[in-house]
């Protein structure tokens, strides 16, 4: 029998895994003790300095929540990978601290304080005309931070309630500025000193000058809001009286990151999408239903740092300076008084309307500019008024220039400016009340000065088309329906052509280059706005989709069908599905322009055409079975059908108060009635196929989608249909706005509930939701599907000195 070692004798385990005397030990945490020896041992003491490339990112810097709970004591000691204490804690990667520790939440007050001292101190710049009955402009007050549900009768009801005198007070629903007349000067100092100051939820009342305009117009005198708001024991002296200072400039406002270095810019982007693509991680985590097992990419996120899949970095974009193809200027009144073609210098809701030329953008190109300082020339002298935001009267609203590139061949890598071939002016107004004679001559005088102005520039400026557009509604986003009437471009010693009545549709186009593939694009259709960034864009697209010839290929919210007719000669078969009939008539002839015969362009919503589409693609079908043609035939019946029934639906509409139009999307109608009508409809089978060419079944053994939707994102009906169709197994999504991607990928890669758990019917609290909230929300009643997992995701600036750029993100399963 062998006799037990002594006490004192050691071994070589015991020589590698000495105990630290200063710890004690039970004998029931044996095992503990010897993980926890083995660890000591790898991590250097104290006194020894410590390599920073062997420091993990994360280490110290969150504070330990044991560690705070039990006064001070931890099992890990100074072993800890969390901080004990504020001394501790060390800045995370992105130079943020944690959000529990006291020096996070001074900063966050210092922030606060500082926003709240910027919006004291901020300027009000509502240069629209305020009509008061009697005149004496030094009697009236501008109250600012008002709620902007309020209108004119709640806030004299607070008035009221205040007791103060007054002779007349207006305020609009939808903005935090009102406007109050006093009888005289007594009533005016008792109502400003019981009025400055005074608190409305959690917003401070501040009181602004009503001050005439520094010009004359037509014989009368015109008020504006002076552009400074007066602070407490300030006199608001005429030295004062169209001082601007404090007020940002139209560069700051329109490009915000311009005073950056190019390469900073794209640092402070990319910081930007890490802290976005964080919030999946954490969101699909809550999303995660109870019992499931979460998903492995979220459980490996910790290894990234807290994100989904890797970020692999921001194309830059190949022109920095003047890249915008299309420039929308609002027309307006400066800050003093003169008509302006510009940009707005911040929000209509916070009370600014003061509009400034774009002269000092950058992202603006010189022929926009110039195009712009035409129409303000034209404006100065026009007989018909400027759109007043305010009373929401007027004629001129807004000038758009779209510039189109010349081919790759033609163009001069040096000059710019000499690369754009064709430009389409755009003019909107509102002819509600005017008389059609005086209308008229204003256009023809418009066109003479605009056409007269674009050839004695130097150099001369290309016009192709000028289009009129009328707009009845109070924004500037005009509706799909919104009618458009092109005005002749003569010589101007030439007798001009009488207007017509409406925009031909061949006359009143552009065309633009994306690589070798030509694109026509109409007055009111969608096309990026950054030519060279685009090619980028959907380059990447295509080659994380892995394309190849027995791909069929979905291109989701296709708009004028961009992304297929560029990947077209990558794959077997493109399928672009869009909602506008406009836009669908547009990539039909976007693709016979470029011969592309491999093409569909379907005409209604994608959960209602995708799942037939993939049965008819996807299933085995005799080989002379011409399902495609018949599938046509049986769609142009349908087509016809609806024609019948349009009356009954217009008049339906009629009633309803309107059409039924995607918000956002300004498409011409007029040119496809059929296909219109027939997308109304929200059948299934009501779909339009452009490509008739093909008469026999093609087979494809991969199925990819690519989804560029607009801001808002997919909507909830498309993201289940999309996970529902288990041969789709790579997913594409492009996003313009990273905060709709996340919320759209919390519901395309959360798992589904095993017990198909629905949320409360009478749950009201969505309203109050963010995008990611309600995203998590829906994930309850998501049908049992197989998840996407996020594989990787990439940034192209589309927008150089601005903070937005698109994020593609590549989802499979």
């Amino acid at each position: 029998m062998m006799a037990a070692p002594s006490s004192s004798a050691t071994t070589p385990a015991d020589e590698t895994e000495t105990v630290n005397p200063d710890t004690e030990l039970s004998e029931g945490n044996a095992d503990v003790a010897t993980l926890k020896r083995k660890r000591e041992e790898d991590t250097p003491s104290d006194d020894a300095p410590v390599p920073a490339s062997s420091v993990n990112p994360l280490w110290k810097t969150s504070l330990c929540s044991f560690f705070r709970r039990t006064n001070g004591l931890c099992s890990h000691g100074s072993e800890c990978k969390f901080a004990h204490g504020e001394e501790e804690l060390r800045p995370r990667p992105d130079n943020t601290w944690d959000p529990t520790s006291e020096r996070a939440k001074r900063e966050k007050a210092d922030n606060e304080d500082r926003e709240r001292e910027k919006e004291d101190k901020g300027v009000l710049m509502m240069t629209e005309m305020v009509d008061e009955e009697e005149g004496d402009a030094g009697l009236s007050k501008c109250l600012v931070h008002l709620p902007q549900k309020w209108g004119s009768d709640q806030l004299r009801n607070f008035l009221n309630d205040q007791g103060t005198v007054y002779k007349s007070a207006k305020k609009k629903k939808g903005m935090m500025v009102g406007f109050v007349t006093f009888g005289d000067r007594e009533q005016l100092e008792t109502g400003v000193k019981g009025l400055d100051g005074k608190s409305i939820g959690n917003k401070n009342i501040k009181i602004a000058d009503v001050i005439p305009r520094p010009f004359e117009k037509k014989g009368r005198q015109e008020n504006i809001v002076l552009p400074k708001v007066q602070q407490d024991g300030e006199q608001s002296g005429d030295e004062d009286k169209g001082s601007n200072a404090g007020i940002r400039s139209v560069r700051d406002v329109v490009t915000p990151l311009a005073h950056l270095s190019y390469a900073e810019q794209l640092e402070e982007k990319k910081k930007s999408l890490l802290h976005m693509l964080k919030k999946l991680t954490r969101s699909a985590r809550k999303a995660c239903p109870s019992g499931v097992v979460l998903p492995d990419w979220i459980l490996k996120s910790r290894e990234r740092g807290g994100l989904p899949c890797n970020l692999e970095g921001i194309l830059e974009s190949p022109l920095i300076d003047g890249y915008r193809n299309k420039c929308e200027f609002s027309v307006g009144y400066s800050l003093n008084g003169q008509p302006t073609v510009g940009f707005m210098l911040g929000n209509y809701r916070e009370g600014v309307t003061a509009v400034e030329e774009p002269n000092n953008c950058p992202n603006v190109s010189t022929i926009a500019s110039k195009y712009a300082a035409l129409f303000q020339r034209f404006l100065q002298c026009s007989e018909l008024p400027l759109w007043n935001r305010f009373n929401n009267t007027g004629f001129w609203r807004q000038l758009t220039v779209r510039e189109g590139r010349r081919s790759a061949e033609m163009a001069d890598s040096h000059h710019t400016e000499n690369n754009i071939g064709e430009v389409m002016l755009i003019i909107q107004v509102c002819s509600a009340g005017h008389e059609d004679s005086v209308v008229n001559g204003e256009f023809e005088r418009l066109a003479k000065a605009l056409v007269t102005g674009a050839a004695e520039s130097s150099p001369c400026l290309p016009l192709t088309c000028l289009v009129v557009q009328d707009h009845q509604g109070i924004s500037n986003v005009a509706p799909a329906d919104a009618p458009l009437r092109s005005l002749p471009i003569t010589l101007s010693n030439n007798p001009p052509p009488p207007l017509e009545a409406s925009a031909n549709d061949d006359k009143t186009r552009i065309h633009d280059y994306i690589g070798n593939h030509k694109f026509s694009i109409s007055p009111t259709a969608f096309f990026q706005v950054n030519t060279l960034a685009a090619e980028k864009l959907y380059s990447l697209a295509g080659d994380w989709a892995d394309l190849d010839s027995d791909t069929l290929l979905f291109d989701v919210c296709c708009g004028t069908g961009t992304i297929g007719i560029t990947l077209a000669h990558r794959v077997g078969m493109v399928i672009g599905i869009e909602m506008n009939a406009s836009a669908v008539l547009d990539a039909q002839r976007n693709a016979e322009i470029n011969g592309i015969a491999n093409c569909k362009f379907v005409c209604g919503k994608a959960e209602d055409v995708m799942g037939s589409l993939l049965k008819d693609y996807l299933q085995s079908l005799p080989q002379n079975t011409a399902f495609v043609s018949t599938k046509c035939e049986e769609e142009v019946d349908n087509i016809d059908s609806c024609e019948k029934e349009k009356t009954g639906i217009d008049e339906k509409q009629d009633t309803e108060n309107g059409s039924n139009n995607l918000a956002g999307e300004s498409q011409h109608k007029s040119s496809l009635p059929e296909i219109e009508d027939h997308k109304m409809e929200d059948q299934p089978q009501n779909t339009c196929i452009s490509n008739k060419e093909r008469t026999s079944p093609l087979q494809f053994k991969k199925v990819v989608a690519i989804v560029d939707p607009p801001r808002a994102g997919l909507h909830p009906t498309v993201i289940k249909t999309l996970r529902a169709h288990s041969h789709l197994r790579k997913l594409v999504y492009i996003s313009c706005n990273p905060e709709s991607l996340v919320a759209n990928a919390i519901e395309l890669c959360s798992p589904s509930p095993e017990n198909g758990e629905k949320g409360k019917k009478d749950n009201r609290g969505w309203r109050n939701m963010s995008s990611a909230g309600l995203a998590r929300h829906r994930v309850k009643s998501m049908p049992k599907s197989e998840p996407f997992r996020p594989v990787k995701a990439m940034a192209v600036d589309l927008f150089p000195h601005t903070p937005h750029c698109e994020l593609v993100m590549l989802l499979e399963r």
